[in-house]
This record gives C-alpha cells, structure tokens and sequence, in this order.
C-alpha cells in the first residue's frame, strides 16, 4: 500500500528541532523525500551551526527515509533560493514547503526594541513570505500542483502579553495565507496554516504550560495536521488555519458580527449613535 506522500519532495523550515523536526519525521514517514532546513541559531536568532539540520537529516535516512540537510537563513532570498536549490539539486522537484522557522525575541510593547521588533518579523513574515514565493513559483513550473503549510499563533491570532512583534508576524502570516490561497488556487496550489500550541525549546517555559508534559502537549501532536494538509487528504482544502492544541484540533476564522444599518437618508452615522448602539453593534 502506497504511503500519502509517496514520492513527494517536502521542504521544512527550522527542522532542527521541536515542531520542525516532528514535521520532517512525519512527513519522511509519510513517504516524502524531505529537505531538513534550519539555520542553528538558538530561540532568539543568535548563533548559527549545522549540526541541528544534520542530525535530523541522518535520523530520518537511518529509518529507511530520503533527506538532506540544509542550512540557509529564511530571512534573505539568497537564503531560501539556496533552500529551493537544496530540493531540486538532490530530489529534482518540491511539491510541499512547509514554512516553520522562527525566532522569539519576548517584551512588553513599552520595552520592545526596533532591532527586536524588525529581526522577529524578518524570519517570521518575511520568511514566510519568500518560501510562499520561492515555492510557488517552482511548483507552477512544474505544472503539477503543490502543497504550502504556514504557521501562525494564537498570539496572532488572539493575542498574548508580551509577544507584539511575534504576534504582529503570525497575524500577517494568516492574512498572507489567505490571500496567497486565492492567487494560487488557480495552478492547483493549497495554501493551509497550523496555530500550534505545543511544548518545545522556545515555548518550554511560557505560565501557560504550567502543569502540563510532552506527552500531553508535545510537538508530535501537531505534525499530523502537517501531514494531512501535504497530501491528498486535503484537496479542496486551502486558505483554511488549523488549530492544534495537544489533542484538540479546530478551525481559527475570522468573523464579524451582524452590526447595525443606519438610513443613510439621516447622514453618517455620529460617535454619540455609534455608543448609543454598541450593544447591537457588538452583539
């Protein structure tokens, strides 16, 4: 029997460790040949070495699998080129990008440096923005479709003290997900997101994980969604954001309430209706 991703070439961002790295076994598992990126740095961006990208590399051959390392930075075109280049030299295709890497750089708005703010969005949005990219552009190509996973947060996505410039980098991450699902949805190419909530290296010791394991909240809780948002299992399927939270999956989508119509006859609406009405407004 054929596994999901049988002959699939995937490409994983910061799969060195933690989400990354159960991303790239459970897509190797899948079947997928995988290009196992990631830079080396600690948490916060600082550092660099390959030995992250090299250990998960060998993990998954020594199981039986296909898959090379990488070590580009996201945050520059040179960088991904150079990741895009990793898949087409040794594989010859990409048909998933899973787009993971990140940083976190945690400080209140009243402490947050520029250099914090602009790094953090550098390797989350940005990066995220160039692997769309780089990626669908090569899939097009091809002329075979393709599969492209983002991730965003609920820090994006809901908010979260402490986190403004990752916050600010996961919610563009869902509206570029959305509008790259509409632009690309034409050349047969998916556009999903994942919001994980899980316990890895740059979320360890948040309050909110206070009480709870791996096993409970782990990253290999998340890399299913990856999986099935990669293959066929999901046609159809695009711009959507799962929601992963240990055993708990769901849907993040953005809505709004049934508002208030005013006559226009009667002009523009004044602030002293508007708070009038801001119980129906809201509602």
């Amino acid at each position: 029997m054929a596994r999901l991703l049988e002959g699939k070439v995937a490409v994983v961002t910061g799969a060195g460790a933690g989400i990354g790295r159960a991303h790239a076994l459970a897509l190797a598992h899948a079947g997928a040949k995988v290009v196992v990126n990631d830079l080396g740095t600690d948490r916060h961006g600082a550092g660099r070495g390959g030995q992250a990208a090299d250990l998960v590399a060998a993990e998954i051959q020594a199981q039986g699998g296909e898959a090379v390392a990488n070590h580009d930075t996201v945050a520059t075109r040179e960088g991904v080129d150079g990741i895009l280049w990793a898949a087409q030299s040794k594989f010859g295709r990409v048909d998933v990008w899973v787009n993971n890497a990140g940083i976190l750089r945690d400080r209140t708005l009243l402490n947050l440096t520029d250099e914090d703010f602009d790094r953090v969005l550098e390797v989350h949005l940005r990066g995220t923005f160039l692997g769309t990219q780089v990626a669908a552009r090569a899939m097009r190509v091809q002329g075979q479709g393709g599969r492209i996973v983002n991730t965003s947060s609920l820090s994006g996505l809901l908010g979260n003290f402490g986190q403004g410039n990752y916050g600010a980098a996961k919610a563009g991450i869902y509206g570029l997900t959305r509008v790259a699902a509409l632009e690309l949805e034409r050349f047969g190419i998916a556009v999903n997101a994942i919001a994980p909530v899980a316990i890895t290296r740059m979320t360890n010791d948040l309050k909110m994980f206070a009480g709870s394991t791996e096993a409970d909240m782990g990253p290999q809780h998340i890399a299913p969604a990856a999986v099935f948002l990669a293959s066929p299992l999901a046609d159809g399927i695009t711009g959507q954001v799962l929601g992963v939270q240990g055993s708990k999956i769901f849907l993040y989508r953005m809505e709004t309430t049934d508002g208030v119509e005013k006559d226009a006859a009667k002009g523009p609406w004044t602030p002293e209706e508007i708070q009038a009405s801001w119980a129906k407004i809201s509602a």
